[in-house]
This record gives structure tokens, C-alpha cells and sequence, in this order.
């Protein structure tokens, strides 16, 4: 999060000290609490949501779960709103209006993710009598709010996007196999097996089970049959280790680069050997989104003075 200029009235500074406890700020020791009360009330609603999906329990507990649901809907409900209300402030320093801060959250994935893991609940508030399970299965999207305390997640989804190309080829392989073997599938196997590929898209079917699963759950009758059907096997281990290899390679080049965008800031500090309060903020600020550890900083520090000190002699 960029550091914002203090905004004048006190309404605006008690908007911007929520939107940096929500966010994260270091520097604002509440934060912390913050983070940790709602991590904690996520992962106790997701062991309530398994919890209670089991008959018995669920019979002798369903009050508890009821007011505890209650209790975590009222939570999120008040975090939802404030974060809409303080991020009012999160373009203030560079002169942006409330309502593009409040849209960037709004419509973001976390704001989302805030918003559909509350709103069953209104839902059943507002037709008590309709049949409401499936959307009160929404409650484990409160899973993905802990992915704002962790950059895994956004770690995962550069990775992917920075190897767009790659998946790309890989999906336009996978295309192109799933027409070509599916097409010989339904000439090899479909007169001896009409009931299971009568048609190139049934064949088509069979293909995504068996490259997703391993196996079609069909027996082919031919000899063509079996060797298609081997032949689709390998090519669906072949696809998976390439993925893998690649979502690895980009996975391991963004951990780097976030590490190096720290190192880069880390000699932009120690430039003049003075290390200001508001500059040593700034940097736990990085760690604290980059998800670096204590002994990773520690790390590149040593390194960097060692550096500035070879260079001085």
C-alpha cells in the first residue's frame, strides 16, 4: 500500500487509520489484531460449515452454529462496510476521488469474495421459506478472505498470467488432441460400443475423464481401442508434468522477482547509510506484502551493507 498525505478534516484521518488497519499498515498497531481476529473467525467458520453438514452434530449443535453464524455474518457484515467507507482514502494521496477507491474494492476479488460469503444469509432472512442450500454453501467462499494475509495466492495467479503463452500452447495441444482422439475413439470403438460413444461429442467426453482422471471409465472391446486408449494416458501425464512445469518455473521466477524488487529497495534505502523511520516503515510495508520472512530481509540486508562496504573501500 503507498504511504497517503494525511488528509486534513478529522473525519478523513479516522478514515484513512481504518483503511490502513484493514490493509495491513504496519504501522498502525491494530492492524496486527486485525488480521489475525479475522483470519481466526474465517477459519472457525469453515470447520462450523463441515462440522455442521454432518447429521448428528448438526442436530445437537444447531443452535450454537445458528447464533455463532449469526455472530461471524455481523462481523464480516461491519468489515464489509468499513472497507467500502475507508477506501474512500485509498487514491487521496495522488489526488483520486472516493469513488474510484470504493470501486477498486467493490469490484475486486476480496470485495466479491466479502460480499457473496455474506449475503446468503440475508437471502434466508428475506425468504424464509424458500430452500436456500446451495447458495448457503457460498459461507466457504469466507475460505478466500485468508488469501488476503497470505500472497500465495497473487503469487500463483502472476505466475499463470506472466506464462500466458505457454499455457496457451498447452491448451491449443490439448484442443487438438481432444479432436483428434476423440474422432478415432468413435470410429475404432463405436460399432463394437454404441452405447457408450455414439457420437464424436460423447467421444469428446470420455477424453476430458480420461485426461483429467487417468482412466474413461470405459473398457475399449479393440486392440486399436487399447492402444488409443494407452496412447491417451501418456498424453495426459505429458500434459500434466508440462503444466506443472510450467506453473513451477513462473511460480519460482515470481518468488525472485518479488526479491529482488526488495533488494532494489533496500539499496535505494541504505544509499546514504540512513535509515529514517518513515523509510523502515515503508520496508516492513514490502515485506509484509511480498510475504518475505524475517530471515529472508535479514538476508539481503547483510548483504547489501557488505556490498556498500566493498564498494567504500
Amino acid at each position: 500500500m503507498t504511504a497517503a498525505t494525511p488528509p486534513k478534516s478529522a473525519y478523513q484521518q479516522v478514515q484513512l487509520r481504518v483503511f490502513k488497519i484493514l490493509e495491513g499498515d504496519v504501522t498502525e498497531p491494530a492492524s496486527r489484531f486485525c488480521e489475525i481476529f479475522i483470519a481466526s473467525l474465517v477459519i472457525l467458520n469453515v470447520v462450523a460449515i463441515i462440522l455442521e453438514s454432518v447429521p448428528s452434530i448438526h442436530e445437537e449443535w444447531a443452535q450454537f452454529f445458528h447464533f455463532f453464524d449469526l455472530f461471524s455474518v455481523v462481523v464480516f457484515s461491519l468489515e464489509y462496510v468499513l472497507r467500502v467507507w475507508s477506501y474512500a482514502q485509498k487514491f487521496a494521496h495522488e489526488g483520486g476521488s472516493a469513488w474510484e477507491g470504493r470501486k477498486s474494492y467493490v469490484f475486486s476479488f476480496f470485495g466479491l469474495v466479502d460480499f457473496f460469503s455474506t449475503v446468503p444469509f440475508y437471502l434466508q432472512l428475506l425468504f424464509p421459506g424458500a430452500d436456500l442450500r446451495v447458495l448457503r454453501m457460498f459461507r466457504l467462499l469466507r475460505i478466500f478472505k485468508l488469501s488476503r494475509y497470505n500472497s500465495a495466492m497473487d503469487d500463483m495467479f502472476e505466475a499463470i498470467k506472466s506464462e500466458r503463452d505457454s499455457f496457451s500452447s498447452a491448451l491449443f495441444l490439448l484442443l487438438i488432441s481432444c479432436l483428434l482422439f476423440s474422432s478415432l475413439i468413435y470410429i475404432i470403438e463405436g460399432h463394437d460400443q454404441p452405447e457408450v460413444f455414439p457420437s464424436i461429442p460423447a467421444a469428446m467426453h470420455w477424453f476430458v475423464v480420461t485426461i483429467i482422471s487417468g482412466w474413461g471409465n470405459v473398457d475399449p472391446v479393440t486392440y486399436p481401442g487399447v492402444v488409443l486408449v494407452i496412447i491417451t494416458q501418456i498424453l495426459a501425464i505429458a500434459l500434466a508434468a508440462i503444466l506443472t512445469g510450467v506453473v513451477s518455473t513462473a511460480y519460482t521466477t515470481q518468488v525472485s522477482r518479488r526479491e529482488a524488487l526488495y533488494e532494489m529497495e533496500i539499496r535505494e534505502v541504505l544509499a546514504d547509510g540512513v535509515v529514517t523511520p518513515e523509510e523502515e516503515a515503508h520496508l516492513r510495508g514490502l515485506q509484509a506484502k511480498y510475504g518475505m520472512s524475517n530471515e529472508q530481509v535479514e538476508a539481503i540486508a547483510v548483504q547489501v551493507r557488505i556490498e556498500n562496504e566493498q564498494s567504500d573501500q
